[in-house]
């Protein structure tokens, strides 16, 4: 096993403090992710016979050992799934991820909105009370909330919503939105804030919020269209593709397909794709609880990853001979299991030293995180706290 050292990603939307206080550092600037994985855009990073090296480059070097024949047979020499911590402040931009075959077409196409040739489904795991805008409302429903602003520049707009078929609807007006005339946006969005600056409620308050960010995106009227989605800290929401989503606020675990594929519309100072991102959505996808097992486990309808949440006593043995990657978040865990061959133990201890046929002993604190290669063998957790575990769901 060996404990990884994870990079952090400042976007301008993340946390002062959320990912600080987990690791035990002081705040500084914003931070919206931590990435646990092998991702080229930000791989973790670990020591190896002496010498610091990122994830990505030691299971290059022996993808057998390190990912083990299942996972290798069903996704190839990579490790499949990437974990972060992401600690949302401000709400990201409006987006869809592609199916497998969408991002394989995309890719060998040459468009530059595809950076790889795989999905991206993903599931969030709230820390915190999470906000996310996720899954188109019904027209009828999206129409009521659109005519409480009564702004004739609209009419085009509702009129749609109200002719719209279900979910589809709401589908072509976001179309209509996302197709506004450059000259006339920030007329149009100065009217909505003023529009909704007295009428209450959750989502007119957010359309508010996000019209004072983005002056000039009409997808500030994203949260009367798409369904609202508040989640207790212990709960979880998976998202496939094709399902348009928006985070708003709140801090979790997200485990997802390691992919880069992500189709933008609106709210973001990223580059936006809209007909490509209007040809991947599907009106009628919605996101879905998840719903955890007796055991702890998260078993979301994606072959790339699964979560299972241990605690707060900790007892576990794993078994199977698969990539895996912890993270603790409360207290601490101890994790005995065999160690890398070649590796050291704590102190720079050769393994064959300690006795105990190579096995070694490490102890993660909140905030730690520890990469298991399928080599390892069987492995068991001990401790009182909690602790996320990461795998393929093969």
């Amino acid at each position: 096993m060996d404990v990884l050292t994870n990079p952090v990603k400042d976007y301008p939307w993340g946390s002062l403090h959320h990912i600080a206080r987990l690791t035990g550092r002081p705040p500084g600037g914003p931070e919206a992710e931590m990435w646990l994985g092998a991702h080229p855009a930000g791989p973790s990073s670990l020591v190896r016979d002496g010498r610091r090296r990122t994830l990505d480059e030691v299971i290059a070097d022996d993808p057998a050992a390190e990912l083990g024949h299942e996972t290798i047979r069903r996704f190839g020499e990579r490790l499949p799934y990437l974990v972060k911590l992401i600690a949302v402040d401000s709400p990201l931009s409006l987006q869809v991820h592609p199916a497998a075959a969408q991002a394989a077409a995309g890719y060998a196409a040459g468009d530059p909105h595809y950076a790889d040739p795989w999905a991206k489904p993903e599931m969030i795991y709230a820390l915190s009370p999470f906000t996310a805008l996720a899954g188109l409302r019904p027209a009828g429903q999206a129409g009521e909330l659109v005519a409480r602003l009564a702004l004739e520049p609209l009419d085009p707009v509702l009129a749609v919503l109200r002719e719209g078929d279900g979910e589809k609807g709401s589908a072509a007006a976001l179309g209509a939105l996302l197709e506004w005339p450059d000259d006339e946006r920030s007329a149009l969005v100065k009217a909505i804030a003023e529009a909704a600056g007295p009428l209450g409620g959750p989502a007119f308050r957010l359309v508010r919020r996000l019209a004072e960010r983005y002056p000039d995106d009409p997808a500030v009227l994203a949260p009367l269209l798409l369904r609202r989605h508040e989640l207790a800290p212990g709960q979880a929401l998976f998202l496939g593709a094709g399902v348009l989503h928006c985070y708003v606020d709140g801090f979790g675990v997200e485990i997802m397909g390691a992919s880069d594929n992500v189709l933008r519309a609106g709210l973001t100072a990223k580059p936006v794709d809209v007909p490509g991102l209007l040809g991947i959505l599907r009106p009628d996808a919605q996101p879905l609880p998840v719903a955890p097992l007796l055991g702890g486990d998260f078993l979301p309808p994606a072959p790339e990853f699964r979560l299972s949440v241990y605690g707060p006593r900790l007892d576990h043995s794993l078994d199977r001979p698969v990539p895996r990657i912890l993270l603790c978040t409360s207290g601490s865990v101890t994790v005995e299991g065999g160690a890398p061959e070649g590796g050291q133990l704590e102190g720079g201890q050769p393994e064959e030293a300690a006795g105990g046929g190579g096995r070694r002993s490490e102890t993660l604190e909140a905030g730690q995180s520890a990469f298991l290669p399928a080599k390892d063998g069987r492995v068991t957790l001990r401790g009182a706290g909690t602790v996320f575990c990461a795998e393929p769901h093969l």
